[in-house]
């Protein structure tokens, strides 16, 4: 990606406020080819190298509980929807107002109070199959999370953390061995 493309302003922003997004060529969002590639393979739950409605259902509910079943056939409308299907659609996409990390936060801030709901948190890491998750893993979560150090999750915390992917893989390893000690304890 240039430096031109990822530091471009969005057009709905006032002059000098920067964009927050990082940008492709066309000025849409900029997908990283490692990370949509993590993405496929988290919805490619059978590990079959295609995505189908169910695929994607099973792992979206989790998030978008009331999600209709006609949403999930139309993000998955084609029988053979492959890595190459998913990088043609995002790789070169024109989505000049869209904010992925805003509208990932948005699911864990399903109130719009600012701030990540600590028991949609809990209800998420459980069903993605974390098992109990006690006040005492919230608490390292938040931590883990807090970048600005007042004891919640806000948007800044949570683009800082999701934008430095590379760190927060290490942190979530880390996250995890952490609850796994204390679980043991």
């Amino acid at each position: 990606m240039s430096e031109e493309a990822a530091s471009s302003k969005s057009p709905h922003r006032d002059e000098g406020e920067e964009d927050p997004v990082p940008r492709n060529e066309l000025g849409g969002v900029y997908v990283d080819e490692e990370e949509l590639k993590a993405a496929f393979d988290f919805f490619d739950v059978h590990k079959k190298g295609v995505l189908t409605p169910a695929d994607l259902k099973q792992r979206l509910s989790v998030f978008y509980k009331n999600l209709p079943a006609r949403e999930y056939k139309f993000l998955i409308s084609e029988p053979d929807f492959t890595f190459n299907t998913l990088k043609k659609l995002l790789v070169n996409n024109e989505l000049k107002d869209f904010d992925p990390v805003k509208e990932a936060f948005k699911v864990y801030d399903p109130h719009e109070t600012g701030y990540v709901d600590i028991e949609v948190l809990r209800s998420i890491f459980i069903n993605l199959g974390f098992g109990e998750v006690t006040n005492e893993d919230v608490a390292v979560l938040i931590e883990t999370a807090d970048v600005d150090g007042d004891g919640k999750i806000s948007l800044a915390d949570f683009r800082k953390m999701v934008t430095n992917s590379k760190k927060v893989e290490a942190d979530l390893e880390s996250l995890h061995n952490s609850i796994l000690s204390v679980k043991k304890k």
